[in-house]
């Protein structure tokens, strides 16, 4: 029996990213503005609405045994910082030295785990709240304590919501966690189904980076899946939904793996095969099988039964018969051209059968194998040790904590000379807007300014058309709701919203336009001052270490390469070894592509031009798609002869990998692998075997792709 409609539109509201924490915000707000007003301590809104903020920015959607541990953490960190604040603000020098100290130290405690930077991030916003809060008190208020701990109940009101959430529903943010990355799944599959359209004058340079930036996507939701399941299942064996959800993970994984690969040249194919419909109709399966990804998505946000979709099992037997044809021709394809389309139509019929839920195969078995790795610091040693490895001025954290204390610091003193009267937006300002990057810190520049010029525009709009307070206490609860509803993809809205936000809230303890003006001129100081930080402290060009992130990749497609070779020997097996490497060479992949997409923001790129960069990610991702090749026909290779030659061979392309990575990241000259003696030797030797000679004919292609790496690293080293 289908759901009704109203049923699936609640489904579909509350499967959203963004419902369940705006929910919440709402809650947690309407329950303070209810408080103050039924109470008359409408003093007290403005520290009690920040905390409330302070608290949810520094939420992960975690099971409500690590919530509470977390919320315990979170809240004692806000209580040393705003009571630090409080006690320091009389006393400028002192306040001056525990600003920046305390800002690198709590940039530095990031370094341990994400959970911690989000943490931390969130204590230095409420140490700023604080400083607001001690500003508008006055040099001598009759309560000097009532601000920060405002500012804790707040906090606190809206950890006690959030951890009741996590008990009422614990499974939910896996569930949107996995719907996002089939959804991320299917935007990959269309890009992938662009590359096989056999036109002439394709584009597909154009198209390989799109794919690359898609699949960027695909690792960050994969990376995000994986902690949440981590969370939830811990330790123990997972049962029931936990063990439902751990599957859908690993299937997506595998699907991942046999999108990426990439069996031959597309432009190759498309020349061989113009006169055949072959690349049409894979272009017309992926298609499909990207709707089923999105159906999958669908099921989950709304906890309903995936509907199969239609055609996909007769697209699937067309390309079969499209390939028999082709092979039965007076002049067919080469032999392999031959294999490398028949590998492709089995990777695509595998993507099927996983899709369809056809007894799935090669994903990990029940066990020791599930195992997944915890990415946290399981010690306060360990966590120490994470930090350390920091500790360096090559260590780009390093940087930001130290360009990000002086930053604070220059706005403490500007703010002195300028006007302290609520100059402490100053430092609000350069908090929000300085990055850990130049591209990063410049568009959040941008962001910042115009949205906050919206919302002063807004807000006095407000003002004027609505000045009874307590008709404006309901557009405080919305700002903020639609401040957390658009903070992650639409930051100037973000901006725009909180903006209004703060006018309305200090409309009800004094004049909102008096706000105004202090809160345009000290965005706009705060952002120079993180501008100037970014050119004037120790610059994270990404330019500068654009060669240890391409060592880096190499270094992970080597060793992702070894452990694909050694399971044509001992058989497929998606074990935890396995699974780490195949996971380190997409994260490393993505972190090329993010280093790229940095590197063409900044103002000078002393590494050659756009045109070069963007060569270098479409290279590098399409050797990661070779690879991925490898990765998906693992099988054991019955010939002991032709088993040993792909071992030996598969070894030596690893070698030559890990030799280039190493010659990158000592800027020397990186000399092509030339010798290619091995491979024909091991191809004379393996016979008739389909599965040796495709590897061998695959590690060919790997070591060319190699070479085209080294001449274009070559050509960045001396522009």
């Amino acid at each position: 029996m289908k759901p009704s409609t109203f049923v699936l539109g609640w489904r579909r509201l509350s499967g959203s990213d963004r419902y369940a924490e705006c929910l919440r915000v709402l809650l947690a707000m309407g329950g303070v503005v209810a408080w103050c007003y039924g109470s008359g301590e409408i003093d007290a809104v403005v520290a009690l609405l920040l905390g409330v903020i302070a608290c949810a920015l520094a939420e992960t959607e975690d099971h409500w045994r690590s919530r509470l541990g977390t919320l315990l953490v979170t809240l004692a960190c806000f209580a040393v910082s705003s009571g630090s604040v409080q006690l320091l603000f009389p006393h400028p020098l002192l306040f001056a030295i525990g600003l920046t100290v305390s800002t690198f130290v709590l940039v530095m405690l990031g370094a341990a785990s994400d959970r911690y930077a989000t943490v931390a991030g969130a204590t230095l916003l409420l140490a700023v709240y604080t400083m607001i809060g001690a500003d508008t008190a006055g040099p001598t208020p009759a309560h000097p304590w009532h601000q920060p701990l405002a500012l804790l109940a707040g906090a606190a009101w809206y950890g006690v919501l959030s951890l009741a959430w996590s008990v009422l529903a614990p499974q939910q943010a896996v569930r949107q966690s996995l719907a996002r990355l089939y959804e991320a799944l299917a935007d990959l599959l269309e890009a992938k189904a662009a590359l096989f359209t056999p036109v002439h004058g394709v584009n597909r340079e154009a198209l390989q980076l799109t794919l690359a930036t898609r699949n960027e996507r695909v690792v960050e939701t994969l990376n995000d899946s994986r902690l949440l399941l981590i969370d939830r299942i811990g330790a123990r064996r997972p049962r029931g939904a936990s063990a439902v959800r751990l599957q859908l993970y690993f299937l997506a994984q595998d699907i991942h793996e046999r999108i990426s690969s990439a069996h031959y040249p597309y432009d190759a194919l498309a020349e061989a095969l113009f006169h055949s419909d072959v690349l049409f109709r894979c272009e017309h399966l992926l298609r499909l099988q990207a709707t089923a990804c999105r159906q999958r998505a669908a099921s989950l946000r709304l906890r309903v039964q995936a509907e199969p979709v239609g055609g996909s099992s007769e697209a699937l037997d067309d390309l079969l018969a499209a390939i028999d044809t082709v092979r039965l021709q007076v002049h067919p394809p080469p032999a392999h051209v031959q294999r490398s389309i028949e590998a492709l139509a089995r990777n695509l019929s595998a993507i099927q059968h996983q899709l369809a839920g056809d007894a799935p195969s090669g994903l990990p078995a029940a066990g020791a194998e599930s195992v997944l790795q915890n990415p946290g610091p399981q010690s306060l040693r360990e966590a120490w040790e994470r930090i350390r490895l920091h500790l360096t001025p090559r260590s780009f954290r390093f940087r930001h904590a130290l360009r990000l204390a002086l930053a604070l610091l220059a706005g403490y003193i500007v703010l002195h000379v300028l006007h302290p009267r609520h100059g402490y937006w100053i430092l609000l300002t350069t908090l929000m807007v300085c990055q850990p990057s130049y591209g990063a810190t410049r568009l959040r520049l941008v962001q910042r300014v115009a949205g906050t010029i919206i919302g002063l525009v807004l807000g006095w709009a407000v003002l004027r058309l609505v000045p009874a307070l307590s008709w404006q206490l309901p557009l405080i609860i919305v700002a903020g709701v639609v401040f957390f509803a658009t903070r992650l993809r639409r930051y100037p809205t973000a901006t725009a919203a909180i903006t209004l936000f703060i006018v309305l809230c200090f409309n009800q303890v004094g004049s909102g336009y008096e706000v105004m003006w202090p809160r345009l001129l000290d965005t706009l100081v705060g952002s120079v001052i993180a501008a100037l930080a970014m050119r004037l402290v120790m610059p994270d060009w990404k330019g500068r270490r654009f060669d240890d992130v391409l060592a880096d990749v190499l270094r992970c497609d080597a060793n992702y390469l070894t452990r694909i070779i050694n399971q044509y020997a001992s058989g497929r097996r998606d074990d935890l070894d396995y699974r780490i490497a195949r996971r380190d060479a997409h994260n490393a992949n993505a972190m090329l592509s993010t280093v790229v997409a940095n590197m063409l923001r900044e103002p000078a790129q002393p590494h050659g031009d756009t045109e070069r960069l963007l060569r270098f990610l479409a290279e590098g991702h399409t050797l990661l798609g070779q690879l991925s090749a490898l990765g998906v026909h693992r099988q054991v290779i019955p010939s002991t002869v032709a088993r040993d030659a792909v071992t030996q061979a598969g070894q030596e392309t690893s070698e030559v990998l890990a030799q280039l990575a190493d010659a990158i990241a000592h800027r020397l000259e990186a000399l092509p692998h030339d010798d290619d003696t091995s491979l024909a030797q091991a191809l004379a030797t393996c016979g008739d075997d389909d599965t040796a000679r495709l590897v061998l004919g695959q590690l060919a292609r790997v070591r060319k792709q190699r070479d085209r790496l080294a001449k274009l690293a070559n050509e960045l080293h001396s522009a």
